[in-house]
């Protein structure tokens, strides 16, 4: 038995450390809001984040004190929202034990520096990059969290972290695959949160299957582009991480990034959408990092502008379709 900590008890974190005390681990929940972390000690239930899990199982317990979340934890996973990783895993550095693994659920790119999660989390931690994975793929917390049949995706530079961590987060209805592609995963998992935000805009203007495919197609392959240009694998957008999760996040109301991107398309302010959405989808930050990446990279990112002047400058959906439709005749 090992044991996890999860820090971040959000509906992800919650529904992923569910998955690890099914697995056979002890794990502990960590999370700055005291309700919280009391409602999963005293009552193995997370009301406020996860409330259509009725007993989470008695392996897992939480705390708010980030020593002991991690004391003795041969896996840490960070289910933090991207935006605030770095300032909050500040107050875990030099905390954790010398040989635990790091894992990331998280999917997004740092406001300002334009970097990947994986990035942030070793740079802020002073980790070993062998020591890191990432999981990412169709993932949706809440049928994760009532164990409907999914799979995931965990990757490593290193073979054997990805082979452990795999091992650990996999049950009869959770299924992970490896791969040592840690910057496809990274920028799946990231890129496909704008393409989201579009569809769900698609969808709340009234549009049907062809636009939300068209959009969808587009989106692929720009997230592609992208990711062959940082050096990611192709065969990776093709898998469980791009093309899987990018179905699944652009289908389902319960995603927060198409709901967000729905309440928009209906016409809705940002302040109106994220209000009704219950708080702001990555999708929304991480679309000007987008933008700013493909400069970088020297790469066109015609949804990623067409959605940043939905965000900045009140574009309807009418006009983020028109953008894309801007521009010659090119081969697909």
């Amino acid at each position: 038995m090992t044991k996890v900590a999860v820090l971040g008890a959000g509906a992800w974190g919650t529904a992923f450390g569910q998955v690890m005390a099914d697995a056979g681990n002890q794990v502990c929940m960590w999370d700055i809001q005291p309700e919280v972390v009391e409602d999963i000690g005293n009552n193995h239930r997370n009301i406020a984040r996860l409330p259509v899990v009725d007993r989470l199982p008695d392996g897992v317990t939480a705390t708010a004190d980030r020593a002991q979340a991690v004391a003795g934890a041969g896996i840490v996973v960070v289910a933090i929202a991207a935006q605030h990783a770095r300032e909050a895993l500040e107050g875990f550095r030099g905390l954790l034990e010398e040989d635990a693994l790091v894992v990331s659920l998280m999917k997004g790119i740092e406001r300002g520096s334009g970097k990947r999660m994986d990035q942030v989390v070793c740079e802020t931690l002073d980790l070993d990059q062998a020591r890191f994975a990432a999981v990412s793929g169709p993932n949706l917390s809440k049928e994760v969290a009532t164990r409907q049949p999914g799979a995931t995706v965990v990757a490593s530079p290193d073979e054997a972290t990805a082979m452990t961590v795999a091992q650990a987060c996999t049950t009869c209805y959770f299924k992970a695959f490896v791969s040592t592609d840690v910057v496809g995963l990274e920028m799946c998992g990231s890129l496909k949160n704008v393409t989201a935000l579009a569809v769900g805009m698609s969808r709340g203007a009234g549009y049907g299957e062809n636009t939300a495919a068209m959009i969808q197609a587009r989106g692929l392959a720009e997230l592609t582009a992208l990711g062959e240009a940082a050096g990611a694998q192709p065969k990776t957008f093709a898998g469980l991480a791009g093309v899987g999760d990018l179905v699944a996040t652009c289908a389902s109301p319960l995603s927060r990034n198409y709901t967000f991107g729905f309440n928009l398309g209906q016409g809705r302010s940002i302040e109106e959408a994220t209000r009704v959405s219950k708080g702001v989808a990555e999708g929304v930050p991480t679309t000007d990092a987008v933008v700013g990446l493909g400069r970088q990279l020297g790469v066109s990112t015609p949804l990623a502008t067409a959605m940043s002047h939905v965000l900045k400058e009140g574009l309807s959906c009418r006009g983020m379709i028109e953008e894309l439709f801007g521009g010659p005749i090119t081969e697909e």
